[in-house]
C-alpha cells in the first residue's frame, strides 16, 4: 500500500465531521446572546407590557434565527438505509452499516457508520461534506475524496451529485439550493424592516412587511420543492435502496412561514378591527398612532400674545 501525501489511503489519518457547521453555530449563539440580554432586562419592564415584549422579542428572534439558520442546515432532504455493501475498491469485503444522505441549500452530507463500529479490524464512522455553494468547487472535492480512497457507498453517493453524472441530480439541486437560500436572504431583509416599522408608529405598514417575509420564506420551500417533481435517480447500495424525504430544516421553514403570514394577517386586521388593542400590544403612544385610523389630528397653538392683551386664553384648534 503505498503513501499519499505522507499518509496511507484508506483513511488512518484523523477526520473532521463534517455534520458541525461552525457558521450554524455562530448564529445560534449570537441570537442565543440576544435573547439571554433581553431576558436580563425584562425584569426592569414594569406592568403587563412585560409579558406583551416577552412574546414580541421571543418570537422575532425565532423567526429571524430560523431563516438565517437554515441556509447552513444539510436538513432540507434527508434519507437512511442499513445495507450490507461492499467497503474499499479492489476488495471483495463486505460490511453492514447505516448510511445516511442528507442535502441541504450548499451541498451534500454523507455519513456511513458501521454496525457494529468495529469491522474488518477497522472504525468504520465517515462524515464527509460536498458543497457547490458559490466559491466551492464539487468537483474538485470529488476527486479528493477519490484520491483519500473513500468507501465505496460515499464515493458512490458522491457521484450521483457530481456534475458528470447522468442523473441530474447536481443541477436540479444545486438551482433549487440557490434559489431558495436568495428567497431566505430577502425574507430576512424583510423581516428586519418589520422589527423597524413594528417599534415605529406605523403597525400597518409592519404587518404587511411581515406578510412580505412569510411569503418570501414559503416561496423558498416552493422552490426547493420543485425538485420533488423531477424523478430521482435510483440510489441502490448493496440489497437496499435509498430514498429521501424532506427533513427538518424544510418543514421548520415552512411552519416559519405560515407563522409570519398569521402574525402579519392578525397585525392588519387589528388595525382596521381593533386600533386600540393593536397599540396596547405593541407598546406605542396613542396620540402617535391617531393620525393612522383617523385620517387627521389636532394641532392645538396658544397665542401668548393674545393672552398679553387680555384676550381669551382658548386654544386655537385646527384640523390638518
Amino acid at each position: 500500500m503505498t503513501l499519499w501525501d505522507g499518509v496511507l489511503p484508506f483513511y488512518p489519518q484523523s477526520r473532521h465531521s463534517a455534520g458541525f457547521s461552525v457558521p450554524l453555530l455562530i448564529v445560534i449563539v449570537v441570537f442565543l446572546s440576544l435573547a439571554i440580554s433581553f431576558l436580563l432586562i425584562l425584569p426592569g419592564i414594569r406592568g403587563h407590557s412585560r409579558w406583551f415584549w416577552l412574546v414580541r422579542v421571543l418570537l422575532s428572534l425565532f423567526i429571524g434565527a430560523e431563516i438565517v439558520a437554515v441556509h447552513f442546515s444539510a436538513e432540507w432532504s434527508v434519507g437512511r438505509v442499513r445495507t450490507n455493501t461492499s467497503y474499499k475498491a479492489f476488495s471483495a469485503a463486505r460490511i453492514r452499516a447505516d448510511l445516511g444522505l442528507h442535502v441541504g441549500l450548499e451541498g451534500i452530507n454523507i455519513t456511513l457508520k458501521g454496525t457494529p463500529v468495529q469491522q474488518l479490524n477497522e472504525t468504520i464512522n465517515y462524515n464527509e461534506q460536498f458543497r457547490w455553494r458559490l466559491g466551492e468547487n464539487y468537483a474538485e472535492e470529488y476527486a479528493e475524496a477519490l484520491e483519500k480512497g473513500l468507501p465505496d457507498p460515499v464515493l458512490y453517493l458522491a457521484e450521483k451529485f457530481s456534475r458528470s453524472s447522468p442523473c441530474g441530480l447536481y443541477r436540479q439541486y444545486r438551482l433549487a439550493g440557490h434559489y431558495a437560500s436568495a428567497l431566505l436572504w430577502v425574507a430576512f431583509c424583510l423581516w428586519l424592516l418589520a422589527n423597524v416599522l413594528l417599534s415605529m408608529p406605523v403597525p400597518l405598514y409592519g404587518g404587511v412587511a411581515l406578510l412580505a417575509t412569510g411569503t418570501f420564506a414559503l416561496l423558498s420551500v416552493v422552490v426547493f420543492a420543485s425538485i420533488a417533481s423531477v424523478p430521482l435517480c435510483p440510489l441502490r447500495l448493496g440489497s437496499s435502496m435509498l430514498t429521501t424525504h424532506y427533513g427538518a430544516a424544510f418543514w421548520i421553514t415552512l411552519a416559519t412561514g405560515v407563522l409570519c403570514l398569521l402574525l402579519g394577517g392578525a397585525v392588519v386586521s387589528s388595525h382596521y378591527a381593533w386600533p386600540s388593542a393593536l397599540r396596547t400590544f405593541l407598546d406605542l403612544n396613542v396620540k402617535d398612532c391617531g393620525n393612522q385610523t383617523t385620517g387627521g389630528s389636532p394641532l392645538n397653538f396658544k397665542n401668548p400674545i393674545h393672552k398679553q392683551f387680555g384676550a381669551s386664553d382658548s386654544p386655537i384648534s385646527t384640523n390638518l
